[in-house]
């Protein structure tokens, strides 16, 4: 069985989907990140970066939530195996998904380990226009190949839940994502949420009802966001 370390809505939450939209059976492992776990010796053995997730596995740890999703996706068949249709476009917006939106959507998140605190507000305006462009791009990825962006399966769920995060963060700044504005993104979030499993993960993390189409701040039952 596999280990889950997690934190409630970090991007744990993206393996958390794919697991149980898959049926795989695992257990979770809280990381206690109001006590600063992840820079425990213990956790930075599992991954030295610090960050969250990791899935232990009868193989070893791995850490990097797209290594995480590939190696779930070639070892239950989550998504086209090598010589299969897609595989190049699967390993395409896989890896966008994580180099490219992820990456840019963290700097928003921390502007203060990007830009200098005078240079916030324009360092938002930047990221976030540069942020749009990058949900214009999977809005359409998502029509151009429908069964690889399919609710449950990684990359599906990976778009949905930097969707919620784009909504939501950083707290204290005007809201910049509208969803509607991406018909084949929103119809991708109905469809994530209609799954059975959703609502037993959101529950677990404290992510309310409708955690895609009209995502709230979260309310973990146990551990901390940041």
């Amino acid at each position: 069985m596999y280990t889950l370390h997690y934190a409630p809505d970090n991007a744990s939450l993206i393996i958390r989907l794919v697991l149980d939209g898959a049926g795989i059976p695992y257990r979770t492992a809280l990381v206690n990140r109001a006590a600063k776990q992840q820079d425990s010796a213990a956790y930075r053995r599992l991954n030295p970066t610090g960050l969250v997730p990791v899935l232990e596995t009868p193989h070893g740890a791995i850490a990097e939530t797209a290594a995480i999703l590939l190696w779930l996706s070639d070892t239950h068949h989550l998504g086209p195996l090598p010589g299969e249709a897609d595989r190049a476009a699967f390993l395409q917006w896989l890896f966008f998904l994580s180099n490219t939106a992820h990456a840019d959507l963290r700097t928003i998140f921390y502007p203060h380990q990007y830009a200098p605190t005078e240079a916030h507000p324009a360092h938002l305006e930047i990221m976030t226009a540069r942020m749009i462009r990058h949900f214009t791009l999977i809005d359409a990825a998502i029509r151009q190949h429908p069964r690889l962006f399919a609710p449950a399966k990684p990359l599906g769920v990976y778009a949905v839940v930097l969707s919620r995060w784009a909504h939501l963060y950083p707290v204290d700044a005007p809201r910049w994502m509208d969803l509607a504005a991406f018909p084949a993104l929103e119809a991708l979030a109905q469809g994530q949420e209609a799954r059975v499993e959703t609502p037993v993960t959101a529950r677990a993390e404290g992510l309310g009802k409708h955690p895609f189409t009209d995502p709230q701040q979260p309310n973990p039952p146990e551990g901390s966001v940041l």
